[in-house]
C-alpha cells in the first residue's frame, strides 16, 4: 500500500541531514539547509527537480524499484531504510533470494577514505556498482559501460583483457575462479533473473566460460597479482577482494609494494588523475 505523506515526509528529512561533503559536493555559503538541495539529490539520482519537488510533495505516485534504488544510494541510507522506502512507496523491498546491489554507508565511506589506492565495489554478481577516480584513471572510466558491459565476467570472457597481464597459471586461475565464483552467486541467489541469464548468456557466447563451468567448481575470488598497463606505464599491483558482512558486496583493492617502482608509477597517476588519460578496455578485479 502506498503511504504518500510517509515516503514525502521521510524523502525530505534523509535529504536535510546528507551533508554536501558527504558526497563529494562543496558546501559553499549562503545554504538554507545544511543538507542537500533538491538539484543537488536529482542530479545524484538521476532524475529531473522538478520530479523530486513532486515526490517530496505527494504528487508524484509508483517510482520504479530503479528509481528508489538510486535514492537509496543518493542519500545514503541503511537497509533498514531503503526496504521503509521501498514499503512505504508502494514497492516490495529487494528479495533477499536475488543479488544485493545497495552501497551502504558504511560502503560508501570506505570508498570515499581510500581515495590513495585504485578501489572499485562489485556485486556478488561481479557488477561493478562503485568506483573511485584512482580506479578509473588505471582501468578506464566503467561509466561509459551500461548494462550487461559493466559485468567483470562479461567483459573478461567476452570482450577479452586488453591491458590486463598474468602469468599463465595465474590467468587460468583467476578465469577459473571468475566461474566457479558466479556459480557460488547462483546457488546463493536461485530467484535473481538478471544472474541467470548473464550465465546463459555466457554458456553460449564464450566456450571459455562453458569449459569451466562444466567443472562443477565452487568457490569464491580472494587474491590475485596482475600487471596493469597504465597511461603512466604498466603497474604491477596486488589485487585484494574483501567482502561486506550481510550485504555480499565485493570491495577491490589495488595496492603496489611501498618503495618500489609500480607504487611512483600509482603515484604519478594520483596526481594526474583523469586528465586526459586514455581510459582502457574493461573494469576487472
Amino acid at each position: 500500500m502506498v503511504d504518500v505523506s510517509e515516503f514525502a515526509s521521510v524523502l525530505r528529512s534523509w535529504r536535510d541531514r546528507v551533508r554536501p561533503e558527504e558526497v563529494g559536493l562543496p558546501a559553499g555559503p549562503g545554504r538554507r539547509t545544511p543538507g542537500l538541495r533538491r538539484e543537488e539529490l536529482a542530479a545524484l539520482a538521476g532524475v529531473s527537480v522538478d520530479y523530486v519537488v513532486r515526490l517530496e510533495q505527494g504528487r508524484a505516485t509508483n517510482p520504479s524499484p530503479q528509481l528508489l534504488g538510486a535514492l537509496a544510494t543518493a542519500l545514503r541510507l541503511s537497509e533498514e531504510e531503503r526496504d521503509h522506502l521501498c514499503r512505504v512507496a508502494g514497492s516490495a523491498p529487494p528479495s533477499h533470494r536475488v543479488v544485493p546491489r545497495h552501497i551502504t554507508p558504511g560502503v560508501q565511506r570506505i570508498v570515499d577514505r581510500l581515495g590513495d589506492v585504485p578501489l572499485a565495489v562489485f556485486s556478488a554478481a561481479h557488477d561493478i556498482v562503485l568506483w573511485n577516480d584512482l580506479w578509473a584513471a588505471l582501468t578506464g572510466d566503467p561509466s561509459r559501460w551500461t548494462g550487461i558491459d559493466r559485468n567483470l565476467v562479461w567483459q573478461h570472457f567476452v570482450h577479452g583483457h586488453d591491458g590486463i597481464e598474468w602469468d599463465a597459471v595465474h590467468e587460468e586461475e583467476f578465469s577459473s575462479d571468475l566461474a566457479a565464483d558466479l556459480r557460488t552467486a547462483v546457488g546463493r541467489y536461485p530467484a535473481d533473473r538478471e544472474l541467470a541469464e548473464l550465465v546463459a548468456r555466457l554458456r553460449r557466447e564464450s566456450p571459455e566460460f562453458e569449459r569451466r563451468w562444466d567443472t562443477g567448481r565452487v568457490a569464491v575470488h580472494r587474491a590475485s597479482r596482475k600487471r596493469v598497463h597504465s597511461p603512466v606505464g604498466p603497474i604491477e599491483v596486488d589485487c585484494d577482494v574483501l567482502t561486506v558482512p550481510g550485504g555480499d558486496l565485493r570491495v577491490v583493492v589495488y595496492t603496489a609494494a611501498p618503495g618500489t617502482e609500480d607504487a611512483a608509477k600509482l603515484d604519478l597517476l594520483r596526481v594526474t588523475g583523469l586528465q586526459d588519460l586514455a581510459p582502457s578496455s574493461s573494469p576487472t578485479s
